[in-house]
């Protein structure tokens, strides 16, 4: 497994792990996460034995956006990686989901601070829990910046236009009761907890047949924007298939035998 020293990579069963891990800085944004993430998301992807990915933070905090010292001058951490940049000049967009979505479900765990960069990439995972003292929001045009991970895009596509606008335009912070009753997040729990109950989602995703999920979600993200006939054609060419491999097979005769179904990605 990968990982760098500001992102650690851990297996639980079939979930790959990625955490941000600069608690000092509230796990603000440098070269080595970026380079570590990137790495991890191909990896989720490369593996089939990883059927979900978790997306955390360690030390209470999730990820407080871009490091503002580095952008003022004093230098980004980890300049051994300037290299990796320089030959993929996308992967600080793969990293943080803008431009790469894994075929894999990616689950948030957020505890603490979830702000700026943070808040862009939780809008490129699927499913969101969140400590009940975490703090949300787009903070850029507070420092008169522009939150150029995608917000503007997608946000609106996900949480009612009027809230999308209004955490934009504002750059308020937003608490996790109140994330979750945007849409922004689906689960708010315990503080210290969310980890915990994102492992419990993936453990529950990855009881049920891989193939069928990536299939699933692929057909959820490809349809979004289709009208709705050209959508239920795309899910018929998508889901088709999925009823003749041997995954299905196996999971109807599983449900027969009243058994947990073994299944092999084939």
């Amino acid at each position: 497994m990968g990982g760098t020293e500001h992102l650690t990579v851990q297996r639980e069963g079939a979930t790959l792990v990625l955490t941000l891990n600069r608690p000092e800085a509230r796990n603000a944004l440098s070269l080595p996460m970026l380079v570590g993430l990137h790495d991890g998301w191909l990896e989720a992807d490369a593996d089939d034995s990883v059927r979900s990915i978790v997306f955390t933070g360690a030390g209470g905090s999730f990820c407080s956006g871009m490091d503002l010292k580095a952008l003022a001058g004093d230098g980004m951490a980890g300049e051994e990686y300037r290299d990796r940049l320089k030959a993929d000049p996308d992967l600080h967009w793969k990293a943080m989901l803008r431009h790469h979505r894994p075929r894999k479900p990616v689950i948030a765990a957020v505890e603490g601070y979830c702000v700026a960069g943070g808040t862009e990439m939780l809008q490129g995972t699927d499913i969101r829990v969140a400590g009940e003292s975490a703090t949300f929001g787009l903070f850029e045009v507070r420092r008169g910046l522009f939150p150029i991970g995608g917000s503007t895009v997608r946000l609106a596509r996900q949480i009612p236009r009027t809230h999308a606008l209004e955490m934009l335009l504002t750059g308020r912070p937003y608490s996790a009761r109140e994330a979750a009753a945007i849409g922004l997040i689906g689960h708010v729990v315990p503080d210290g907890t969310a980890l915990a109950k994102a492992l419990e989602i993936a453990e529950r995703i990855n009881s049920c047949g891989p193939l069928a999920v990536e299939a699933v979600k692929a057909s959820v993200y490809e349809t979004a924007e289709m009208t709705e006939s050209d959508g239920l054609a795309a899910e018929l060419t998508r889901g088709w298939p999925v009823f003749d491999t041997a995954d299905a097979k196996e999971g109807a005769r599983a449900f027969a035998e009243k058994r947990p179904p073994v299944y092999k990605r084939a």
